[in-house]
């Protein structure tokens, strides 16, 4: 297990417009056996407001991990990672694009973009707790996550 699941729980971000989604996401990490805080945000701007500690989440934590939904309103996905990745106090965070699109265009502009792995959402709620299970055991449990730098 890695430092910060050992130490305290993982601050998850998932950015996510649809309610279903959200709803299911919600559910399969809530089966998971690790610790963990879930943050939601709707769309791109609301996550680039997280990320900056601007407005309404001006008093939240740095995540340290995204869930991010690659078609959304106002800012999609796409501009999204652009943005975080191109961000000096935001590029270390890894990005785990979670989305319904299979499209191999998706997939290759996310890794472009430096996205750190691409998960197609599965339609089958047993399927979908499993990949998120396996996401949980890859990201949460054998990958050392970077230390919040802001901590430091």
């Amino acid at each position: 297990m890695n430092e910060i699941s050992k130490s305290k729980s993982v601050e998850l971000l998932l950015v996510e417009d649809n309610p279903v989604d959200i709803k299911l996401t919600t559910r399969a990490l809530k089966k998971g056996k690790l610790l963990n805080h879930l943050h939601i945000v709707r769309d791109g701007v609301e996550a680039m407001d997280f990320l900056h500690n601007e407005g309404e989440f001006a008093d939240v934590p740095r995540p340290d991990l995204i869930l991010l939904d690659l078609n959304m309103p106002r800012k999609d996905g796409r501009e999204v990672l652009s943005d975080i990745k191109n961000d000096d106090e935001l590029k270390y965070i890894p990005v785990i694009v979670l989305t319904t699109s299979d499209a191999e265009q998706d997939v290759l502009k996310s890794y472009n973009l430096h996205a750190n792995s691409y998960i197609t959402k599965p339609v089958d709620f047993d399927q979908f707790v499993e990949a998120i299970r396996k996401f949980e055991e890859f990201w949460l449990a054998v990958v050392r996550l970077p230390a919040n730098i802001h901590e430091l």
